[in-house]
């Protein structure tokens, strides 16, 4: 199965669309409750990142019979550091991001541990590629 979502920057009345989809297509699939909580907080993570720092994104979702994989693409500013932006507590995002209770330095942290694989590739100035893998069995 395939599904593939648009994410507009600073449309936060829509963050979370495409993990609540997601959420509603496992639980039809009779996917452990566990499982559907870890995917659903490391998409939503990936999710919020695209609509605060960048211009636009997709996802692309895709579940097989034993793992989910997420892609999440964005054009944006990208991710001078990694590691560092993989350290709780660490933000970039704008003082108008944290009024709205988003920009806790949680992001990455959260999508790490909830992913079996986590993979991030970005380019200054030209935007940021996350691949999430959840296995549905060990």
């Amino acid at each position: 199965m395939h599904y593939e979502y648009n994410v507009a920057t600073g449309d936060f009345t829509n963050a979370g669309y495409a993990s609540s989809q997601v959420k509603k297509f496992l639980k039809q699939l009779n996917i452990d409750a566990t499982i559907i909580k870890r995917v659903v907080v490391a998409l939503y993570e990936a999710e919020v990142n695209i609509v605060a720092q960048a211009y636009k994104g997709n996802i692309y979702v895709d579940i097989d019979e034993d793992k989910i994989r997420v892609l999440l693409k964005d054009e944006g500013p990208g991710i001078p550091d990694i590691n560092l932006a993989m350290t709780e507590g660490f933000s970039t995002a704008s003082p108008k991001v944290r009024e709205m209770g988003f920009g806790a330095g949680m992001g990455f942290p959260n999508i790490n541990r909830n992913a079996d694989i986590l993979n991030v590739k970005s380019i200054v100035g030209v935007g940021t590629e996350v691949e999430i893998i959840v296995k549905f069995s060990n």
